[in-house]
């Protein structure tokens, strides 16, 4: 897996669902300059910015685990239950989900597949 230099640009995160576009530093499970520090699903990654800390970041998002559709991590577009999922997936999907998570998107008007 290529690791960019620190801070430098390794391509566009564009989420598939609501087109949010921003540079990403590193896509993996652990972010550069990150200690002890490794993700649970290979991401989208943002130096962060904002932070004179080297080893602060901004996680963008990340692909689908069923369909592999690149979304971000904002609520209107994806869900991390044990792994990420796009909304359109957990709509299609939404009885293998939970009952807690079900009547959480239920909440959000996001409607069930029948």
């Amino acid at each position: 897996m290529e690791i960019s230099t620190e801070g430098s640009v390794r391509g566009m995160f564009t989420c598939e669902t609501c087109d949010l576009s921003t540079p990403f530093t590193y896509y993996g499970q652990k972010p550069p300059n990150t200690r002890a520090i490794v993700l649970l699903e290979e991401s989208y990654v943002l130096k962060d910015p904002f932070s004179p800390n080297r080893d602060k970041f901004i996680v963008l998002g990340a692909k689908c685990t069923l369909c592999s559709m690149v979304v971000c991590i904002g609520t209107d577009c994806s869900l991390f239950y044990t792994k990420r999922f796009c909304l359109r997936c957990v709509r299609e999907n939404l009885d293998q989900f939970p009952q807690q998570i079900q009547a959480e998107l239920a909440k959000k008007k996001v409607p069930q597949h029948t």
